[in-house]
């Protein structure tokens, strides 16, 4: 079976319900430059270290174990001319040895899922950034609590609460980039056209038919509900 997310995530520039504008005023807010040295784990096809490395000059390095995405970060990186800014190392991000107190800022933007969530993210991150750095994490969390009857809640927190879990790791939150509606619809969308596409081009593919019932439980659930209870934010904390 084709990776499904290799597949869905094909035309994303950014994997995550944001928006390069978004990503740039997250340099801002770390007040990234030249020698700052970031890591971004489970980063994807690299999208926010592209912006990031092109609009500060940091240098980042990038950590993704999808052998689809890492050939699509590398390719994108060449394409910028950005190889002397950023590095893509193939390989579990859950498994990476990270130096303690080596890098100003440690990225996990929509993967917890990694360390089997957010706290296991943030044991992970915090003894990676020296005193004074920044651990940023993309995390989704509920807009209502309690959830409707029958809604599960997937893992996530209410707002309140998923800030208590950065404030309970010891650090302080310092910025919080929520995304809009437009951000989720953006990022839905690109999934159900590219998804569309894949399913009328290999309409004789064996796991088509497993495809295309993920495809519509996935859109049914944030049309019926996800829209209107699920947020996105990218959470900025500072480590004392």
């Amino acid at each position: 079976m084709p990776w499904y997310h290799a597949v869905a995530e094909r035309d994303h520039e950014l994997q995550n319900p944001t928006n390069a504008a978004k990503i740039r005023l997250l340099g801002e807010r770390l007040r990234l430059g030249p020698d700052s040295r970031v890591v971004d784990l489970a980063c994807g096809q690299a999208g926010p270290a592209l912006i990031l490395a092109e609009s500060f000059g940091c240098r980042i390095l990038g950590v993704e174990r999808a052998p689809e995405f890492v050939a699509a970060a590398r390719e994108r990186i060449d394409v910028a001319g950005l190889a002397n800014r950023v590095e893509i190392v193939e390989g579990d991000a859950a498994a990476f040895a990270l130096e303690p107190g080596a890098w100003d800022a440690a990225l996990c933007l929509g993967a917890s899922f990694v360390w089997h969530g957010l706290d296991g993210t943030l044991e992970a991150l915090v003894p990676a950034v020296r005193a004074g750095g920044n651990v940023v994490v993309g995390e989704p969390f509920w807009r209502a609590w309690p959830l409707p009857e029958g809604i599960d809640d997937l893992g996530y927190l209410p707002l309140r609460e998923t800030v208590t879990r950065l404030e309970h790791a010891g650090l302080a939150l310092v910025s919080l980039l929520a995304s809009s509606e437009d951000d989720w619809d953006t990022y839905e969308s690109l999934h159900w056209r590219a998804l569309e596409e894949w399913l009328a081009e290999h309409p004789d593919d064996r796991d088509a038919p497993k495809i295309r019932e993920r495809h519509e439980a996935s859109r049914d659930a944030y049309l019926r509900h996800e829209r209107a209870l699920l947020g996105w934010a990218i959470f900025v904390a500072r480590k004392p």
